[in-house]
């Protein structure tokens, strides 16, 4: 577990700048802002370190600096699922704050050199009684979360290999793309798999016959989706 360090001072106004820009922040006062800077911690991590451990007791919300961490819930029989990827700019581990017994549900582990900013929770629900804004934010960011599961739900269990893969190459792509365009890939491909319920071979096999149609092409550090507007026809019901 890594340890959490204060802000350093010279950091701190770009620090606020930046949760600004998060649902769960932006209708704070700047006096309410300046409480939660004030009990806010900062954690650097690199490839493989945990963040937080499954069923641990959950005392802190996080935002994503830079970097990239995995969310993942361990079965019995010590197999991983992971429920999530979480990219720089967003937020996670809301809704534990709202747990009589609040124990992390996954596993938070960086997947690259990452810096996490931790958020004392009892600090924020304090500042939520105070704040019907910060209310009504956080009402929205749970409500956006619960719609994203239910997608989530829906493409693990009602489309087949291919589907989910195309669904997850288009979500690394801007909505405007229509041509072609380039995904970084910076995942490993057995976390891809976990993430979209199949195992690194059934990945392989579905990408390669991806490249053989034409659709896709693989390099060493990135893959072409040669047509993103084929692709998203697609993902909306249509065939390849």
């Amino acid at each position: 577990m890594n340890r959490r360090l204060p802000l350093e001072p010279a950091n701190r106004d770009a620090t606020l700048a930046f949760i600004r820009g998060s649902v769960l922040f932006h209708d704070l006062s700047d006096d309410q802002l300046a409480t939660i800077i004030e009990h806010t911690r900062s954690a650097r991590l690199r490839e493989g370190d945990v963040l937080f451990e499954q069923e641990r007791p959950a005392r802190e919300l996080f935002m994503l600096e830079s970097g990239q961490i995995k969310l993942g819930r361990i079965s019995p029989d010590g197999h991983e699922k992971v429920i999530d990827l979480i990219s720089p700019g967003n937020t996670f581990a809301e809704a534990v704050m709202f747990s009589l017994n609040p124990l992390y549900p996954v596993t938070a582990t960086a997947l690259l050199d990452s810096r996490v900013l931790c958020f004392d929770a009892a600090t924020y629900v304090n500042l939520l009684h105070q704040s019907t804004e910060a209310c009504f934010a956080i009402m929205a960011q749970m409500s956006r979360r619960l719609h994203w599961q239910i997608g989530e739900i829906d493409r693990l269990t009602l489309h087949n290999a291919t589907f989910r893969v195309v669904a997850y190459l288009l979500d690394q792509v801007p909505s405007t793309d229509l041509g072609a365009s380039h995904v970084q890939l910076s995942t490993p491909k057995h976390v891809i798999a976990s993430r979209l319920s199949m195992t690194p071979e059934t990945l392989s096999r579905t990408l390669s016959r991806l490249a053989r149609d034409g659709l896709i092409e693989i390099e060493e550090n990135c893959m072409v989706l040669r047509d993103v507007g084929k692709l998203r026809h697609y993902a909306q019901g249509g065939s390849l």
